[in-house]
């Protein structure tokens, strides 16, 4: 399998790469035009900030199975086009958080000692001491925008500091921050009360000018800012206004909205310290994001579970021994729904009852989706792509978790609505941690969802199970096992057998011949 690495990634992540059997082409930064040649028969393709993937050359790519960015963002990649297209994109997001952190630190410190400005006077002879008087770190509040792993490791390293650190982050509770010595607060109670504010998002589309005019206008006079993270979370425009008349004291830079920076106003302001993109730039990072997401290319390739994907749900750790045989069970009843149902589907839900309502199961909602889809499209659908998929078919998704537990410790039911029918099933894991089918359509069972199945609902009445037998041993197809599941004595009933080998149409014409039969689906999981 033929691997594509461009940028410059560190040799220790191309050594595993080869290491691992995989063939492996390096290159410096590509334009759109040449990589959609390069990565035509490639399986995958690794960069760092450099190269744009862009939408054209995934869809020029044959083979690919995943892109890795080997850094935290993944900005210069069209994530939504390689999602479409099912290629996993995965990134390095622990490899240069110290880095990060450091960088950030070392910034603050400068811009607070104005230390840039004063190394270059005296380069040039001039000894301005009192010119870059500057201001202690202790004592002051740090607000930090974006309380992620960078983040985290610069509030530990205020805090020894003798900082005060405040924190905006909607998706870390309390407890939490309560570890780190760190005190929540709203957006603008943060941005009022700080005397450095820093930002560690990653740049979308509600980040984009996130410190606009208006919220740097209310940041407290004299107050100074700092992007290590993402250029244009911070309007450049607005900052060199408030910076330009003296609102702010300071601002320190590290990305840019246009990277190469070029003509920049902000250049022209004293105040103002920069470095080109360098808050990863350590050696020790660019070995560890190279050899971490060699380490996905390497999983994704061999058919395993990646560690740090971007575009789909990631298990890891004790989560994923309890999810495990649980995602198996989601999709196989996906696939045994889509096959018994003749018309199209309209709606499908997924509920999760028991222990399994405590967790995060986007997981296991994307392998139902998956094995729902997949008898349908085949090959073009997979774990990547499978929410798109249902969306863009017209699939209305729903999704219910509760705790309460009736007979199974935990269960799995999932329904499909069409046109003309419904169906439902339920499943659940034994305690040999196999995926068993537990209700087919409101009758009880107990079946592994697995091989060859036929599911015959029928009359519950006599001479009826002997036909069936014979119409199958005579096309040459053994039986692995039987169940019959009925609600009512003399009412309908449905016949779940497991054979050994595909069943021909001519076994399931002779099938429907006999008389009590109602129906007959050939399942094949």
């Amino acid at each position: 399998m033929r691997v594509l690495a461009l940028d410059g990634v560190d040799a220790r992540g191309l050594a595993a790469l080869r290491e691992a059997g995989l063939e492996v082409t390096t290159s410096g930064k590509m334009e759109e035009e040449e990589l959609k040649e390069a990565i035509r028969d490639c399986e995958a393709l690794i960069v760092r900030s450099g190269t744009r993937v862009t939408a054209a050359a995934i869809n020029a790519a044959k083979k690919l199975k995943i892109i890795a960015r080997a850094g935290v963002g993944t900005d210069n990649i069209d994530v939504a086009a390689a999602t479409e297209r099912g290629i996993v994109v995965v990134n390095a997001p622990e490899g240069n958080t110290i880095a990060a952190a450091e960088h950030t630190i070392a910034m603050m410190l400068a811009l607070a000692r104005n230390i840039p400005q004063a190394s270059a006077a005296l380069k040039q002879g001039r000894w301005e001491k009192k010119k870059f008087v500057g201001v202690e770190l202790r004592g002051k509040t740090l607000g930090i925008i974006g309380l992620g792993k960078i983040g985290r490791e610069v509030a530990r390293r205020a805090r020894g500091l003798e900082m005060k650190v405040v924190a905006f982050d909607p998706y870390v509770d309390s407890e939490q921050a309560a570890r780190l010595e760190v005190e929540l607060v709203p957006l603008e109670t943060l941005l009022a009360g700080a005397d450095f504010v820093t930002v560690h998002l990653p740049l979308t589309k509600d980040t984009r000018h996130l410190l606009d005019r208006e919220k740097l206008g209310l940041m407290k006079q004299g107050a100074r800012v700092l992007n290590v993270a993402r250029g244009g979370i911070i309007d450049e425009g607005a900052l060199y206004e408030a910076l330009k008349a003296g609102h702010l004291a300071g601002a320190a830079l590290d990305v840019f909205e246009e990277e190469p920076l070029g003509q920049s106003p902000l250049l022209e302001l004293e105040n103002v310290i920069v470095t080109p993109h360098l808050g990863a730039s350590t050696r020790e990072a660019q070995v560890a994001v190279a050899v971490e997401v060699a380490g996905d290319v390497i999983r994704c390739l061999q058919g395993e579970p990646v560690l740090n994907a971007v575009n789909i749900p990631v298990v890891r750790g004790h989560l994923a021994e309890v999810l495990h045989p649980y995602l198996q069970l989601a999709e196989k009843l996906g696939s045994f729904l889509s096959q018994l149902m003749e018309s199209p589907i309209l709606t499908a839900e997924i509920c999760f009852n028991g222990e399994l309502a405590g967790y995060d199961l986007a997981p296991l909602t994307s392998s139902f989706l998956k094995g729902l889809l997949r008898p349908l499209l085949a090959e073009a659908v997979n774990y990547v792509n499978a929410p798109l998929v249902a969306k863009k078919r017209g699939i209305r998704i729903r999704e219910k978790k509760s705790p309460e537990m009736e007979y199974f410790a935990n269960l799995i039911g999932v329904q499909v609505q069409g046109r003309r029918e419904s169906h439902r099933l339920a499943g659940t894991v034994n305690q040999a941690g196999e995926p068993r089918l537990v209700n087919l359509d409101g009758y009880s069972v107990d079946t592994i969802p697995a091989g060859h199945l036929l599911v015959i609902p029928h009359l519950d009445r006599p001479r009826i199970i002997g036909p069936v037998a014979l119409a199958i041993g005579d096309h040459g197809v053994n039986i692995a096992a039987m169940q019959v599941g009925r609600r009512e004595r003399g009412g309908q009933a449905v016949m779940l057998i497991s054979v050994d080998s595909e069943v021909p149409r001519a076994a399931l014409d002779a099938i429907r011949q006999v008389d009590g039969v109602l129906d007959v689906r050939y399942i094949s999981l």
